[in-house]
């Protein structure tokens, strides 16, 4: 909505109906052509009128609710005032006028914009059901989304652990194999451990043997004579 527009379009409907409300009370005092003439003026001017409701309605089709409610409010408003002129008007004018030119159609006019006002009212009724249907519509949509997120989420947390559980069963695996190397390894160190008092048994029992020959050599060539 232009709210420039609309303003324009408001200002313009209270120039035409300062002008109009006037009218009646002319037509009091006029007679003859200068009467038919006011009311061909005030028939032109109160079809500017709606045509110009009409326009500022056309306005507020885009506009907030906040601004579109009490606005179209004040729309019926203006419509009623001219009903109520027009009403005034053929008051004024007497029940014969509607058979002089151009004042016929006054009345016709009347009718007609009852009638508009009734399917404004019905206008504003739908678009308010519209706009309210609309809303549903959306906060709808917003709660898809919000579960499609949710279940996204899920999704991506289960995938996650999926994940977190293959490391854990491969870091099982591995300390699994770390223990298997380990225990390898426990049996590698005992083996080689008795190896080495094995081997240190022989030395042991090489170097006293190499000993007692020595005494014996010692004593054969230096005791023994």
């Amino acid at each position: 909505m232009s709210s420039e527009e609309f303003e324009k379009l408001h200002e313009m409907y209270k120039s035409l109906y300062d002008e109009v409300k006037l009218i009646p009370e002319r037509v009091l005092r006029s007679h003859g052509e200068e009467k038919k003439k006011l009311v061909r003026v005030f028939d032109e001017r109160l079809g500017e009128a709606e045509e110009v409701l009409q326009g500022m309605e056309q306005e507020l089709f885009g506009a907030p609710a906040s601004f579109r409610n009490p606005m179209s409010t004040k729309i019926r408003m203006y419509r009623r005032d001219l009903s109520k002129l027009q009403r005034d008007m053929r008051s004024d004018t007497g029940q014969g006028f509607s058979g002089r030119p151009g004042e016929g159609r006054l009345g016709i006019y009347g009718q007609q914009n009852d009638h508009s006002t009734q399917q404004q009212a019905q206008r504003a009724l739908l678009i308010q059901g519209t706009e309210s249907l609309n809303n549903a519509s959306q906060s709808i949509e917003r709660s898809q989304r919000l579960a499609a997120e949710t279940d996204q989420i899920g999704t991506d947390i289960i995938e996650e652990l999926g994940e977190q559980r293959e490391q854990l069963d491969r870091t099982r695996d591995r300390l699994v194999n770390t223990g298997e190397n380990l225990s390898r390894s426990r049996k590698i160190l005992r083996a080689m451990s008795r190896r080495l008092m094995t081997n240190k048994l022989l030395l042991g029992v090489i170097i006293i043997m190499e000993l007692a020959i020595l005494g014996a050599v010692v004593y054969l060539k230096f005791f023994k004579r």
